[in-house]
């Protein structure tokens, strides 16, 4: 059974950065695809940026594109999501999901495990 926890959530002001961890566990990380997910109140959950297992592979959302920046280190079993110049409608509650699949990686129903969800509120 794998395993995922997500930190580094909280409050910040707008124009600040955030950067979130997910920990990883119950699995070989190097085998799975991560992808980041946020949910903000009221409204469905919505893909936000994935990295393949190779780590060659990676993709945003346009509404972080640009100023987002997704790593991981295997090592570590730990993915890694950075946002840069935050706004209000950042505000979320922040998920990480893993799957094996390798393809439609920007899809809810492509994840097998999630985390339990970190909140991050922004605040102008």
């Amino acid at each position: 059974q794998v395993q995922l926890v997500e930190s580094g959530g909280g409050s910040v002001q707008t124009g600040g950065s955030l950067r979130l961890s997910c920990a990883a566990s119950g699995g070989t990380f190097s085998r799975f695809d991560m992808g980041w997910f946020r949910q903000a109140p009221g409204k469905e959950r919505e893909f936000v940026a994935f990295i393949m297992r190779s780590g060659s592979g990676i993709a945003y959302a346009d509404s972080v594109k640009g100023r987002s920046t997704i790593s991981r280190d295997n090592a570590k079993n730990t993915v890694y999501l950075q946002i840069d110049s935050v706004k209000v409608e950042d505000t979320a509650v922040y998920y990480c999901a893993t799957t094996t699949r390798g393809y439609n990686l920007a899809l809810i129903t492509s994840y097998d495990y999630w985390g339990q969800g970190t909140q991050v509120t922004v605040s102008s």
